[in-house]
């Protein structure tokens, strides 16, 4: 399952308490204080993991803390400190203040962020010998430990997003080029939540790609999977337009090129603007090879492409053309600043 937004609370552990006691021994009838400090709490820590990809693990536990530290102890011994409880959260994991709605931090891979701190020990009656007061009879307790109530929504971290209508054959072309498995199905929004597969183009070479849910029109403004979808898109480096070649609604792959790119830029101008590739799918379904040049043809000339816009004819269902696109999308990411030059995305 997965699951991209939690509300949590978190606490740091409490400080252990400073101890009271008198130093007896043999010899010794005036011994004087001898309590120890009380140990820290444990700091509560998210790490970025990039081997999970959900906030799963946060659904149905609410509070989240971590050890008290020890009390001290008598002959001067000092509690021990409690050690810190690391939660591992997914890369892209940002965390709000539940109240004020301010960022607690925003984790890429492998970050660290604190984010409820450990009370420090309280100390005991050796801490408060003087000259004066020979014999303290007085400690502190420990501090509580950090604790907030936070909100936290994951936004995917992937090189390649892949967008587009309903039924345009993204799960498919995904499970094609990576070993995602995800729910495929002949009717709209089989993909119901975002799902990560990596692309190997060659040894040293790979691309991580995120399908997200269909986009239907209105989406900028919430409708359908609305802002769920298009928030997952944020953080990609390149967008993959699918379009069904041979849509079933009579519609055309430039029209509904069109449609995605007006939700795009409607939701964000800085999205809209990303590298891209276009990719004609499903050209398996037109006759062959040949059918699906001419069918990339028409879609340059209605789009008015120049020929230095990235748009492959592929099929993910027939693994048609899968390195090419592969390499073209390895393009956009690694060699953006020239491939970009002489274009900019149709209108």
């Amino acid at each position: 399952m997965f699951v991209d937004r939690a509300l949590i609370t978190v606490r740091g552990g409490d400080g252990g308490g400073g101890h009271v006691s008198f130093r007896r021994a043999k010899g010794l009838p005036k011994g004087g204080p001898d309590g120890g400090d009380g140990g820290k709490g444990g700091d509560l820590v998210f790490v970025a993991d990039p081997g999970v990809n959900t906030l799963l693990d946060f659904r149905g536990v609410r509070l989240w803390r971590a050890e008290d530290g020890e009390a001290g102890r008598k002959k001067q011994q000092h509690g021990a400190n409690a050690p810190d409880r690391v939660i591992k959260v997914p890369p892209g994991t940002q965390a709000f203040d539940a109240h004020s709605g301010e960022m607690i931090c925003d984790l890429g891979a492998g970050d660290r962020f604190v984010v409820a701190a450990g009370g420090r020990g309280g100390f005991g009656n050796e801490h408060f010998k003087s000259s004066t007061n020979q014999a303290p009879r007085t400690s502190t307790p420990g501090e509580p430990g950090e604790e907030r109530d936070l909100r936290l929504e994951l936004k995917l971290i992937a090189d390649v997003g892949l967008v587009g209508l309903p039924n345009a054959g993204k799960s498919t072309l995904l499970k094609a080029l990576t070993r995602a498995d995800p729910k495929i199905a002949d009717y709209p929004f089989t993909t119901l939540s975002p799902q990560l597969g990596i692309a190997p183009l060659d040894p040293a070479r790979r691309l991580v790609m995120a399908d997200i849910p269909g986009l239907i029109e209105g989406a900028a403004q919430g409708a359908g999977l609305g802002h769920d979808f298009l928030r997952h898109i944020e953080r990609t480096s390149v967008l993959l337009h699918v379009l069904d070649a041979a849509p079933l609604d009579g519609s055309s792959p430039a029209e509904n090129y069109r449609k995605i790119r007006a939700e795009l830029g409607e939701y964000s101008i800085e999205l809209a603007e990303r590298p891209e590739v276009i990719a004609l799918n499903k050209i398996d379904l037109l006759g062959g090879q040949d059918a699906g040049e001419r069918a990339l043809q028409d879609l340059r000339g209605e789009l008015r492409l120049g020929a230095d816009h990235p748009v492959i004819a592929v099929s993910g269902g027939a693994a048609m053309n899968l390195a090419p696109l592969l390499e073209a999308l390895w393009l956009q990411l690694h060699d953006a600043d020239e491939v970009m030059e002489g274009w900019k995305p149709a209108p």
